[in-house]
């Protein structure tokens, strides 16, 4: 009996990162958490939690700030295609200190990381999810930008890849977007110390993974639209797009999320 036991696949989990301050969006969120904030008509935590569904991860641990959970719970407490587990993040110490809190929540599972103010769209965005959901390898997401000194940037030379974050100096415009698939061995592995900013930096987690040489790097054409909703800006233009593109059925690319 424990043989077959041991046979069967584990479900990857999902963490989706909805804590911080908001900085760059102040004063708007000193009484609003961003990932609640409208992007055209619903919270821009949707667009990002639609990314685990769509990898057909049905167990998420919302990672987010003291006192936000109860507005949670109003959102998605009738939902029933999925469950929702909520951790509280008693100080913003970084986006790597997610995975500390939910060890508990993960177990012995291989899990996803989703930033919850990530937007991404294109065709057969669920496949390629679906696909990295499956896969016996860690998994980064990059795109193409035009600002990549705001973000991770790939460095790739000859056989060497490393994640150089935000570069004062231009090294690429290829950057890794806030979508990551773990296997659930780094857990063990992890040793982080806070850098400079006082947080315990993703960066660092994902340079050590990417020494192991056993991580696969997905690239996301120009048929995708990705984009950093952390600003005012990037914030309207998404919706503008969503607006415009508004005779295209979205419930195609974020089913079963997106529920009148």
């Amino acid at each position: 009996m424990s043989k077959l036991r041991n046979n069967i696949p584990r479900m990857r989990k999902g963490i989706l990162m909805a804590g911080g301050k908001g900085s760059r969006m102040y004063p708007v969120t000193k009484y609003i958490n961003k990932h609640l904030l409208p992007v055209y008509d619903k919270p821009m935590i949707f667009y990002s939690l639609s990314l685990l569904l769509m990898a057909g991860i049905k167990e998420i641990a919302i990672i987010c700030n003291p006192g936000d959970i109860e507005n949670y719970k109003k959102i998605f407490n009738k939902k029933k295609s999925f469950f929702i587990t909520y951790i509280e993040q008693k100080e913003p110490n970084g986006i790597a200190e997610c995975m500390y809190l939910a060890r508990d929540f993960i177990g012995d599972n291989d899990f996803a990381l989703v930033l919850g103010d990530n937007f991404l769209f294109g065709s057969d965005l669920q496949k390629i999810l679906l696909k990295a959901s499956k896969s016996k390898k860690n998994t980064f997401f990059v795109k193409e930008v035009s600002n990549p000194q705001s973000f991770g940037v790939l460095y790739e030379k000859n056989k060497v890849k490393k994640i150089i974050e935000k570069p004062k100096k231009f090294i690429s415009n290829n950057v890794i977007i806030g979508i990551y698939f773990y296997e659930n061995k780094i857990l063990s592995k992890m040793k982080l110390t806070k850098s400079k900013r006082k947080e315990y930096e993703i960066t660092e987690v994902n340079n050590a993974i990417l020494k192991t040489r056993k991580t696969k790097i997905e690239r996301l054409g120009r048929g995708f639209v990705w984009q950093d909703l952390g600003t005012f800006a990037n914030l309207i233009n998404i919706s503008n797009l969503i607006f415009s593109n508004k005779n295209i059925n979205l419930k195609d690319f974020y089913n079963p999320f997106f529920i009148k």
